[in-house]
């Protein structure tokens, strides 16, 4: 019903064909595609190349990932929000599955911790990533 993305660029889905195109097939199928990614002139998007080391590096792989995610603006149930967040973990949601990928200072988030949480496990847990997410997405500016 739902697939949801908050992080900064989400590079790796965007870099994937196939789950790139598995998202795409979805929204065009109905399902509603969220993604809240940092804005790549934001303070806490270059706050966050200096604390991994890679400096401007990381603004350029937020431009690189929504040139990825173009296509799916073709689907009216997509959208893409930028946000100016300092992020403590990335949060991706399809449906009943909650996966938070934890940041740590200096480290990428591809060498951070993941947590997954089903339906029933942790609920209040899983409740108050859902509701950050939320708050993200309801303060990110639609991009066009």
């Amino acid at each position: 019903h739902e697939i949801a993305v908050l992080a900064y660029s989400a590079l790796f889905l965007a870099e994937d064909a196939g789950l790139l195109g598995i998202i795409e097939d979805k929204a065009r199928s109905g399902v509603r595609v969220r993604l809240a990614l940092g804005d790549p002139d934001s303070v806490c998007v270059a706050l966050r190349g200096q604390e991994e080391g890679i400096g401007d590096a990381m603004a350029a792989k937020v431009r690189n990932a929504l040139t990825h995610y173009r296509p799916l603006m073709k689907s009216e149930n997509a959208e893409i929000r930028l946000h100016q967040t300092i992020l403590y973990n990335s949060i991706y949601r399809a449906d009943g599955q909650l996966f938070v990928n934890q940041h740590a200072y200096g480290i990428p988030a591809a060498h951070a911790p993941v947590f997954c949480f089903g339906d029933s496990q942790s609920s209040e847990m899983a409740a108050s990533y859902l509701a950050s997410f939320e708050r993200v997405w309801a303060t990110g500016e639609p991009l066009i």
